[in-house]
């Protein structure tokens, strides 16, 4: 078959691409949405030294962006280069090893402009005035004078107006303006010196003023500010170095996650990145403390000598490659383990917040003493009439005897109240003395300042872990045979998996071996579990098995067999605990670290000031 055949006919033959058109296509590899077209506006303002950018939004991006910024300015001769392709300012030499800036590749202004109706205007620091230069499709026109005060003015009307078939493919404006707003938090994270405001034109969507002084105090405050006030009280503080190698930046307790690792940010020599060996290193070191399909909140900055990292390997420069990057696995998996072991037996104060929400009735008032009008949200209540409301004072009242003493029924069925003397040394315990256990399930302890809600399945199941993986590490956990060795009947394929780990299991102080078909017998299992059902371990067990797959070793999985195991040999919720039973698992949790969450990531814990009690009751 000829070539002429082959392409119906024609002859293929080779031709330069127009500049517009080459302009147009990187366009659509740097410039995916306004999202896109933004973060290249916004990194340029930063390596041009502003300590303040302004940005407006409207209809997501689609009709305007602008962007402003106090920086040292451009003169005309340097505008009319900057939206040229591959002209930069920010490469002294031509050496891609050693990239100090944020922008680099001299492709988003002509990108830009190549899609739509770009405007820069600048004033160079110093200079007698302003100029602008315009570009409408990838047509450059000529600097012209211009009025500005100081630093440039980026404005981006009528993205992909050139590329209509890119301008379909956008969301509708307030999914757009949310990617944007995203994309301006994460440079302000890097950047809390700098202040950055975003509008949509008639209302501020984001308002950061840049701050200066201590690093840790000046960062914790901007990631405050964007995450919110939770992860700034419940933020652990990271700061290790190994080899020239920084990481600093702060960590969420376990208890503080979410559903997706969006709330993970992470940068590189001040570069926000979605880097894959960076969130496996998080998943690793919070493995323990977090469930699977959860996420812990954090912002980790990664410092470290430019030729070792690439930031050249993707167009967004969203990814980067690592010279070393068993070195930087080490030091995010190190650093964020040892700042969750300092944490104790600490866990979320945001916790606690939420349980006073939750406690907290609509329209409660300040107590004062004398009757008031009861109200809700959405009208007014008159108080009872004086027949009712003596009804109701009578119904109230504590019931007596024939001769008017008071009857004590006791506690309620649901609560075993400890009657002994309060212990004021054990008060003094961050966890508190133990006063009730109610329900069968939670125990409540009081503090100096305080009570202290405790789950009592999920804080034994955490101290159950903690041990194995002690014992593990010691050299095996011990194991106790069983008086009646137990057969447990299970699918085939389950009985399989068991039996090819029997000899991983028994170092976790399980033994079992195949018992016929479709079933094996236990004749030993871990002494730390003590009375547990057996069965049921081991086909929790076998269900995990499937899901690890016979890649991975028992001991690279140790959070999903051990946490498994644990959960069967925890102390059950609805079993009954006298007050040293309850006292001594408190004083554990509080000398085991990591108690303040269970192996899933949920708190063990829940601590109530006296203070905030008595708001609850207008005594404040």
């Amino acid at each position: 078959m000829t070539a002429e055949r082959a392409h119906g006919g024609v002859r293929p033959v080779v031709r330069r691409l127009p500049e517009t058109l080459v302009n147009r296509i990187a366009a659509g590899e740097v410039v995916e949405r306004p999202a896109s077209a933004l973060k290249e506006l916004v990194e340029n303002s930063l390596d041009a030294g502003a300590r303040r950018v302004d940005v407006v939004l409207r209809d997501g991006g689609r009709t305007l962006i602008q962007v402003s910024d106090d920086g040292h300015g451009l003169d005309p001769d340097t505008l009319s280069l900057a939206v040229e392709r591959h002209a930069t300012s920010k490469l002294p030499d031509d050496d891609l090893t050693h990239i100090s800036t944020l922008g680099f590749r001299g492709e988003a202004l002509p990108s830009i402009g190549a899609v739509s109706r770009l405007s820069i205007t600048s004033r160079a620091a110093g200079a007698p005035a302003a100029w602008r230069i315009r570009v409408e499709g990838g047509a450059v026109g000529s600097p012209e004078p211009a009025a500005l005060s100081a630093g440039t003015r980026v404005e981006v009307r009528d993205l992909f107006y050139a590329t209509p078939a890119r301008l379909k493919f956008l969301k509708i404006p307030r999914t757009e303006q949310s990617h944007a707003l995203e994309i301006l938090q994460r440079l302000a994270m890097a950047a809390p010196s700098v202040g950055f405001t975003l509008s949509d034109g008639t209302r501020t969507l984001l308002s950061l003023e840049g701050a200066q002084g201590d690093l840790f105090e000046v960062r914790l405050a901007r990631l405050g500010a964007v995450l919110g006030r939770d992860f700034a009280a419940d933020a652990l503080a990271i700061d290790a170095e190994r080899q020239g190698y920084r990481l600093t930046g702060y960590a969420g307790l376990p208890t503080l996650h979410r559903r997706t690792s969006a709330h993970q940010y992470l940068f590189v020599n001040g570069r926000p990145v979605r880097d894959r060996l960076l969130l496996g290193a998080v998943r690793g070191a919070y493995m323990d403390f977090v469930a699977s399909d959860r996420h812990p909140m954090l912002a980790l900055f990664l410092e470290l000598p430019a030729e070792e990292v690439d930031v050249n390997v993707h167009p967004a420069k969203t990814e980067v490659r690592f010279r070393d990057a068993g070195l930087v696995r080490g030091l995010i998996v190190g650093a964020l383990k040892h700042a969750l072991a300092e944490a104790g037996h600490r866990a979320s104060a945001s916790v606690g917040a939420a349980t006073l929400g939750a406690f907290r009735p609509d329209g409660l008032r300040p107590h004062t003493g004398h009757a008031a009008p009861a109200w809700n949200t959405t009208r007014w209540t008159p108080p009872p009439s004086a027949g009712l409301a003596e009804a109701q004072a009578a119904w109230q009242a504590p019931s007596t005897d024939r001769l008017g003493q008071t009857l004590d029924f006791g506690a309620a069925p649901a609560a075993r109240v400890e009657n002994g003397p309060t212990d004021p040394v054990a008060e003094r315990h961050p966890l508190g003395a133990a006063r009730a256990q109610i329900h069968g399930t939670y125990i409540v302890a009081q503090t100096e300042d305080g009570l202290v809600i405790v789950d009592q399945h999920a804080a034994h199941e955490r101290l159950v872990y903690e041990r194995m993986k002690d014992a593990l590490a010691a050299g095996g956990v011990k194991s106790q045979a069983l008086l009646l060795p137990e057969v447990v009947e299970l699918e085939e394929a389950a009985v399989d998996r068991l039996v090819q780990r029997a000899d991983e299991f028994a170092e976790l102080g399980l033994v079992l071996e195949a018992f016929g078909q479709g079933a094996v017998v236990v004749r030993e299992v871990p002494a730390l579990l003590g009375k547990t059902d057996t069965a049921a371990l081991v086909r929790d067990l076998a269900d995990d098995l499937a899901e690890v797959g016979d890649a991975h070793a028992l001991k690279d999985r140790l959070a999903d067999v051990c946490g498994t195991m644990a959960c069967h040999g925890s102390v059950r919720a609805g079993r009954r605990l006298g007050g040293d039973e309850m006292n001594a698992l408190l004083r554990q949790m509080e000398a085991t670290p990591h108690s303040g969450q269970c192996n899933h990531g949920r708190p063990t814990y829940v601590e109530l000031k006296l203070t905030d009690i008595e708001r609850l009751f207008g005594r404040r």
